[in-house]
């Protein structure tokens, strides 16, 4: 079953996240208060896949008025190939069309090999033409940056 994501469902997406190899999360925003603060800022774009009662797939999506991103997507090891991520992409897509969204975006590491080729297969497309960058906002960089 796939379904929105809601705050209740902190504890078994966590869980989710820590049994993923090479996961990578950050202390703040991907904290139980960082989640639900994503959630409510977008309500009804968010992901769960469920079965026998246990959540074993999750994508956290929002959008910025003007483009929709997706974090953290995936799926337990032991239900992949079955078409639940491609599923969640769908659920979630929709959901972003609702909100009047026509582009996503989203990123992967580059050692992600599954995370890479599932992106491939399902026809999105890597983007070559740009940078990305980050700088977190904690106040000795903030400080640092105003010098």
């Amino acid at each position: 079953m796939i379904r929105t994501m809601t705050a209740g469902d902190y504890e078994g997406v966590y869980s989710l996240w820590m049994s993923i190899k090479g996961f990578a999360m950050r202390s703040i925003d991907d904290s139980k208060e960082g989640v639900e603060r994503f959630l409510t800022r977008n309500p009804g774009t968010s992901v769960v896949a469920l079965e026998d009662g246990k959540i074993v797939g999750a994508i956290l999506c929002g959008h910025d008025g003007r483009r929709g991103c997706m974090y953290h997507v995936c799926v337990h090891e032991d239900y992949r190939m079955k078409g639940i991520g491609k599923a969640m992409v769908v659920f979630a897509m929709e959901a972003l069309k609702k909100e009047k969204i026509s582009k996503i975006s989203l990123i992967a590491f580059t050692k992600n090999d599954v995370g890479n080729a599932f992106w491939n297969r399902i026809g999105w497309t890597k983007r070559e033409d740009l940078n990305y960058y980050d700088f977190v906002l904690d106040e000795g960089n903030i400080v640092a940056f105003n010098q």
